[in-house]
């Protein structure tokens, strides 16, 4: 059986100021796609550090979903943003374009 590629168009991740995740790799994150949001704090649930980070890549991250019902760019628990920046805020890694 032939696998056919998903093609999804998703928000982009622009930058991402959490130097300690493993996938920020020079202020951008390489993850294929990442989670916005707890229903209360609109952190990125992606994040996770380690020993090791994530081989650089290519990719830009997309947002994958977003579990912030009350932002502006929330359409049916996906982002509707162009774009969205991730930055640390509390000593959390929260998606900063965050709107209500």
């Amino acid at each position: 059986m032939k696998r056919i590629p998903i093609v999804v168009d998703m928000p982009t991740v622009k930058g991402c100021e959490v130097s300690q995740c493993v996938y920020n790799t020079d202020a951008a994150c390489h993850a294929k796609a990442i989670t916005i949001g707890d229903m209360d704090q609109p952190g990125c649930d992606t994040f996770f550090s380690a020993s090791s980070s994530h081989a650089k890549s290519l990719q830009q991250a997309g947002v994958g979903a977003c579990k912030m019902s009350d932002c502006k760019f929330n359409e049916d628990y996906e982002c509707a943003a162009p774009e969205i920046m991730v930055g640390l805020q509390k000593n959390s890694a929260k998606c900063i374009t965050y709107a209500r």
